[in-house]
């Protein structure tokens, strides 16, 4: 600024008295205040025309029309910086507050504010210490918070039927993952294409995981078993998306496992830190995806081949088993035969009993010389009190009572109903009378328990 003021601004004349100097000196040029904002305008822009400045964002915001306003400082000064929504969409990072960068760009005036500042033009980071620096601090926040903790994570399904991916469509990413997906074990992939690196990559990535998320598990469009966010190796700035709190967010809340193939095996991202699984490559995320289905059919036929001999074993252990048992059961015929024979011999004895007792009861009665008469008198007497007993006993029977004009009556169980609260808890009664038997269903007025009994 003093270049540009001593330029513009004419040296001092030597005091003269009034009157030579009204006379004598040249008239100074009047400037207004446009004409002297663009005058310096002209000069900034001309003098600062393609600058490098080193500094750490400071007061970083993206407006709703893209652009983005910040300073950069030192520990002496602050100037400010806008970068235009064109180049905004084309860097590797996003301006964020404490990430010290080398902006590129031109110096110009802003006749409005009597101020200058700083057209971005590119911006790279200063060095990968900022960013490790800054990695570092957004590691250490999401621990905090909870989002590394692995408890939260899901089991990757063993053989999915559907697989989303997560990556540019143009890159050899997704086509190594097809190709290794088609090796191992064919299965359905649906690509979510997004940029992977520069302005908005990480809100469309996260954009991607949220709509995978979205989708009905029997809708038109097969829901994945599992994502793949995916992307090739870069440097630490192209990484960049996948650090991003948006995208770290998105894959915690998702309900869908997700396995993180970000850059190569050495590289590290925040991502890593929340997926349910985490892959060295995108080739090696395919490998974890599907297992290999010669491998499985070769595992499948050896175990379907233990099985079987297991089984054999299994039998044959128990037919030894039965076998040795059987051994020690005595013959069943021999035994049959055996008490057969005390069979035989106990019917053979109670004959000769019989025989016995008729021959000892006919000795004792040739013994007390009973006459004929005397056994024929027994013999009526008998038969008297037998005819007295018959008849005694058909006056109490069931026919002889019903003969008299009695009913039996029996519930649905065939129990014998002897009053009028049985008969009432029963649905169906029998009534048997002396030629015969019907069935009915009690009847018992309401205000009079001893009324009608039985509706025929």
């Amino acid at each position: 600024m003093e270049d540009l003021l001593s330029t513009l601004t004419p040296p001092s004349p030597v005091p003269q008295p009034v009157e030579a100097a009204a006379s004598s000196a040249p008239a100074q040029k009047e400037y207004t205040v446009s004409e002297i904002s663009a005058e310096i305008k002209k000069f900034v822009e001309t003098r600062f025309g393609h600058v490098r400045i080193k500094g750490e964002i400071f007061g970083a915001k993206r407006a709703d029309s893209g652009h983005y306003y910040l300073s950069l400082k030192d520990e002496n000064a602050i100037i400010s910086a806008v970068c235009w929504r064109r180049v905004a969409t084309t860097l590797k990072i996003k301006p964020e507050d404490g990430l010290e960068v080398v902006a590129t760009g031109k110096i110009t005036t802003f006749a409005g504010k009597s101020s200058y500042q700083l057209v971005i033009e590119q911006m790279e980071v200063s060095g990968t210490g900022a960013l490790l620096k800054l990695l570092e601090e957004r590691k250490k926040q999401f621990a905090v918070e909870g989002l590394f903790d692995k408890a939260h994570r899901k089991k990757i399904p063993y053989l999915p039927q559907t697989i989303g991916v997560v990556t540019s469509a143009a890159g050899a990413v997704i086509r190594d993952i097809i190709h290794r997906v088609r090796d191992r074990f064919p299965s359905h992939i649906l690509l979510w294409p997004t940029p992977v690196q520069g302005e908005g990559a990480a809100e469309k990535i996260a954009a991607a995981i949220r709509g995978f998320n979205t989708l009905p598990k029997d809708g038109k469009i097969s829901r994945p078993d599992f994502l793949i966010v995916a992307r090739g190796g870069g440097s630490l700035a192209d990484l960049w998306p996948f650090n991003e709190a948006i995208v770290i967010r998105a894959v915690y809340a998702s309900d869908i496992p997700v396995i993180s193939a970000v850059g190569h095996e050495t590289d590290t991202v925040l991502i890593d830190y929340v997926a349910d699984l985490r892959a060295p490559t995108p080739t090696g995320a395919a490998e974890f995806a599907v297992p290999v289905k010669s491998e499985l059919e070769i595992s499948l036929a050896t175990t379907q081949t233990r099985l079987l001999n297991a089984v054999n074993r299994y039998f044959a252990n128990y037919q030894t088993m039965l076998d040795g048992l059987g051994r020690g059961i005595p013959n069943l015929n021999q035994i049959l035969q055996e008490y057969t024979q005390r069979m035989d011999d106990r019917i053979e004895r109670l004959h000769l009993s019989f025989r016995n007792l008729l021959t000892q009861k006919q000795n004792l009665i040739e013994k007390n010389s009973l006459k004929p008469y005397l056994i024929l008198n027994i013999l009526e007497k008998n038969q008297e009190n037998l005819k007295n007993l018959s008849l005694r006993l058909d006056s109490v029977s069931v026919d002889s009572v019903l003969r008299r004009g009695f009913a039996w009556i029996r519930d649905n169980k065939q129990k014998t109903v002897y009053t009028t609260a049985e008969a009432q808890r029963s649905h169906t009664l029998e009534i048997r009378f002396a030629d015969g038997s019907l069935k009915t269903r009690p009847l018992v007025k309401k205000d009079d328990l001893q009324g009608d009994l039985f509706n025929f």
